[in-house]
């Protein structure tokens, strides 16, 4: 399968870097110099992955993640020539599923393009292997592993990959209690930082999808971690 790659950004050298990595390992790759083309390649074309500067003229990188996110859930890189944790805290809190800081080497950008691919649409799309079921049930909750989709009753929560992945393991093991550790290592797929607080981050916005009705779903556990609390028992 050849995958559709939107790279946004206002730099006409970054982009042409990016496009010539990328189409060398067989994407296709659409560009866009502002948020506007961005959204109006995003709105005409089935795009896969989107790379988006966050300082471009027009609705900046914030901005056209937000509108993404109304939705879908493909993978989104944030760019940035900022490295403060604050910012990459708020494109993640916003929904992006991974962050590179200019300057960047070519081939790193290109891997984490590989990587956030393979995690979402593995997840997505193959999944016959054995009995796994292609629909995860707790109480209200239903996760349908094949489109990548949360729903509350009938109402559809989009979820980013990041956010699917700790759903998904929440919702094998409904009542058990993950620690910050082995949340990160299942959201993101690497190692884990002491000091990393994009856990925190991606429980709170899964909150604020989830919670109604003064019903909690995920239940902080002092000293030990989260839980999805087990509606059934």
């Amino acid at each position: 399968m050849t995958y559709n790659i939107l790279i946004a950004d206002d730099e006409p050298e970054i982009r042409e870097l990016l496009r010539l990595y990328l189409e060398k390992d067989g994407y296709n790759v659409y560009e866009a110099a502002g948020g506007s083309e961005a959204l109006d390649i995003l709105g005409r074309e089935k795009i896969d992955l989107a790379i988006l500067d966050i300082m471009m003229p027009g609705p900046d990188g914030y901005r056209v993640l937000q509108n993404i996110r109304r939705s879908s859930n493909i993978p989104v890189i944030l760019l940035s020539a900022k490295s403060g944790d604050s910012d990459k805290i708020l494109g993640l809190d916003l929904g992006a599923d991974d962050y590179i800081t200019k300057p960047f080497v070519p081939l790193e950008a290109v891997a984490r393009v590989h990587s956030n691919l393979r995690r979402f649409y593995d997840l997505g799309g193959k999944k016959d292997r054995g009995a796994d079921p292609a629909v995860l049930e707790t109480g209200s909750l239903r996760l349908d592993l094949k489109s990548c989709l949360l729903y509350r009753g009938e109402e559809k929560i989009t979820l980013t990959s990041v956010e699917f992945r700790i759903m998904k393991l929440f919702m094998e093991n409904p009542g058990k209690v993950f620690t910050k550790q082995q949340l990160f290592e299942q959201g993101w797929e690497e190692s884990y930082m002491l000091s990393d607080n994009n856990v925190m981050v991606c429980i709170s916005k899964l909150r604020a999808k989830l919670d109604h009705d003064n019903t909690e779903y995920i239940r902080t556990i002092r000293g030990l971690g989260y839980r999805l609390e087990d509606e059934e028992n």
